[in-house]
């Protein structure tokens, strides 16, 4: 089995910025009500960027980091709940724009855990030798799923998009990967998609396709499942919580991950956070995070981190992994 290493980061956010200060002039709402609950001071909001645009964006910044040309990449997969159509993928609109014509492509769709289920998915490809190179996304642009009225889901979402770059390798790169759901857990996270309408079915109820969460039980899971997910990835290796580095975890909440970080004894300053800039980017929190980190010098060769995701599904996953860039 092939060995995977993760070879280039790039991400790409929407240039326009809405504080918490701007939203309280669209939803009764204000800056300390916000980050005091979550840690989030403000987030990107596309201004007509579509999620393939973001995706793309992502996508070249990666291939540029990684030293590589399109033609290389012979494997996109994107992970979305937001996409630009039903069909064509989103995937296949990103190889259309960065060129990338020798890829397979297709999209994955686990919410905020999609970026783990896109990652251990190409891993798995490159493992078997179906793949020697893959470009994997996560993209989202969740200003076009929100309901603007409803202050308890509007002031967390962000758009964005984050991007790796996966290629076969001699070195252990990808360690081990984790991945689990729970479809008792639906009603927690939901957005509803197109109703049945037909004519032998007339729609008299359509839903409006806008995020309804349960904030509550979603704090619960997630303080729950990513123990346990740190836990599975740390199982088949000789490592500890203590040999890691940093631990990436989806930007979903600051008060989340200072309590997971107190209910395992794990110090705080080892747990990456960005939210406060970007709010909730489901898909793409996790490679947006993760390109920040590299970008920004604190990523060493031989550092070992844990990428963890959680969202709705209930879908949940993880990676151990060693940097070697």
């Amino acid at each position: 089995m092939n060995e995977v290493q993760i070879i280039g980061t790039g991400s790409y956010v929407p240039a326009q910025i809405i504080t918490n200060d701007h939203l309280s002039t669209i939803v009764e709402t204000n800056d300390e009500w916000i980050s005091s609950r979550t840690g989030i001071k403000e987030r990107r909001i596309s201004k007509g960027e579509t999620t393939s645009a973001l995706a793309s964006g992502a996508a070249k910044k990666a291939l540029e980091d990684a030293g590589i040309s399109p033609e290389t990449i012979d494997l996109i997969i994107v992970a979305t709940m937001t996409p630009d159509y039903f069909m064509p993928s989103t995937a296949c609109l990103v190889q259309k724009e960065i060129k990338a014509y020798h890829a397979t492509c297709f999209d994955v769709s686990a919410a905020c855990s999609g970026f783990l289920y896109a990652l251990n998915t190409g891993y798995q490809f490159i493992r078997s030798g179906q793949s020697n190179t893959a470009l994997i996304i996560g993209a989202d642009t969740y200003s076009k799923i929100l309901d603007w009225s409803d202050r308890s889901t509007c002031v967390l979402f962000g758009d964005g998009a984050g991007a790796v770059v996966l290629q076969k390798s001699e070195d252990k790169g990808i360690i081990s990967t984790y991945t689990g759901s729970d479809g008792r857990g639906d009603t927690l996270l939901t957005c509803p998609a197109v109703a049945n309408n037909n004519p032998f079915s007339p729609a008299t109820d359509t839903p409006k396709s806008v995020v309804s969460m349960n904030g509550k039980e979603v704090f619960r899971f997630a303080t729950t499942i990513v123990p346990k997910c740190i836990e599975e990835v740390l199982k088949s290796s000789s490592y500890t919580t203590e040999d890691i580095k940093y631990y990436v975890l989806h930007q979903a909440n600051a008060r989340m991950m200072d309590l997971i970080s107190k209910k395992m004894n794990i110090d705080i300053e080892k747990f990456y956070k960005n939210i406060g800039s970007y709010g909730n980017t489901s898909a793409g929190s996790i490679p947006i995070a993760l390109d920040e980190m590299n970008q920004n010098g604190m990523l060493k060769k031989g550092d070992l981190l844990i990428l963890v995701g959680f969202g709705g599904g209930l879908t949940w996953g993880s990676a151990l992994l060693q940097w070697h860039k």
